[in-house]
């Protein structure tokens, strides 16, 4: 029996980034709020270890796990992004804010029904491995397009013990493999092991917030003393 999709999505606005048949195509997707150096050493990582063509950074409208209160606009998060990622091997996309959802199945699914022949596969941190059960039809993700996690200072065994990393342990190939990595039927994943970064941007925003903050107690020490 044919199963129901878990959702409806698409729009004929959504305009993904031109894609050629037989292309291998990463797949980073994330809020970037601020994009930073660590999304561009995973991208880096993936597209050497992963021999691919390109890697698509999927700007998202939000994340719905995580708040939206400090979300930068969208608008905004595309343009550091292409500032910060300045390669041609690299799209910034954020055509999924024409999807009507925001869940990674939905992307996906829209995606392989877009391109049939296009070789795609999701590239991802360790650390959101480790809490990949939270997603939204998190099973599914792996059962329809192969994963590669990049390593995260930290994170490799949290990520590796996790429900998912167990889960899907008996389908995960060695590093060796990652080259074939994006032709293989899911589900199959890899654990990329290389440079590690220690960097995020929950950081990123949290040491932004303290500057902020010193500057206007400066501001209101200098006011009480004049």
């Amino acid at each position: 029996m044919r199963r129901s999709a878990p959702f409806r999505f698409g729009s004929i606005k959504a305009r993904p980034p031109h894609a050629e048949p037989g292309q291998r195509i990463g797949l980073l997707g994330g809020s970037f709020n601020p994009p930073h150096a660590a999304h561009r050493l995973i991208t880096e990582i993936a597209l050497k270890q992963l021999s691919l063509d390109r890697v698509w950074w999927l700007v998202t409208p939000g994340n719905p796990l995580k708040s939206r209160s400090e979300l930068l606009p969208l608008a905004e998060r595309v343009s550091l992004a292409r500032t910060l990622m300045d390669n041609g091997h690299v799209v910034i996309t954020d055509f999924e804010r024409n999807l009507g959802s925001t869940f990674t199945a939905a992307t996906l699914a829209f995606l392989k029904m877009r391109f049939p022949h296009v070789h795609f596969v999701w590239v991802m941190g360790g650390d959101c491995l480790a809490d990949f059960h939270r997603w939204q039809h998190w099973r599914q993700i792996f059962e329809t397009i192969p994963i590669a996690i990049v390593d995260r200072p930290g994170w490799r065994l949290p990520a590796l013990a996790s429900p998912a990393g167990r889960a899907f342990a008996n389908h995960r190939l060695p590093q060796s493999e990652a080259p074939l990595l994006a032709t293989m039927p899911p589900p199959a994943w890899v654990y990329l092991s290389g440079p590690t970064m220690h960097l995020s941007s929950t950081q990123l925003r949290l040491e932004a917030m303290q500057r902020h903050m010193s500057v206007n107690e400066a501001k209101l020490s200098e006011a009480a003393a004049t």
